[in-house]
């Protein structure tokens, strides 16, 4: 899976031909969570809240881009 960023130690990768709806999946420490890009809603996994919280703002920033 293609890392597109990392930050604070959570790593942001994305399948180009993945399946529907567009996401992208984050994993730090023993977590994981794959995030919907036009609704930012949690399709599988946990995140502990700071560590979602940080991912959530870094796709807002990145929206476009995504």
């Amino acid at each position: 899976m293609p890392e597109i960023s990392r930050f604070y130690g959570i790593i942001i990768a994305m399948f180009f031909d993945d399946h529907n709806p567009p996401h992208f999946h984050a994993r730090y420490g023993g977590e994981k969570v794959a995030i919907e890009i036009e609704s930012l809603r949690i399709l599988e996994g946990h995140f502990s809240p700071r560590a979602l919280g940080l991912v959530i703002e870094w796709a807002v920033q990145h929206r476009n881009e995504l």
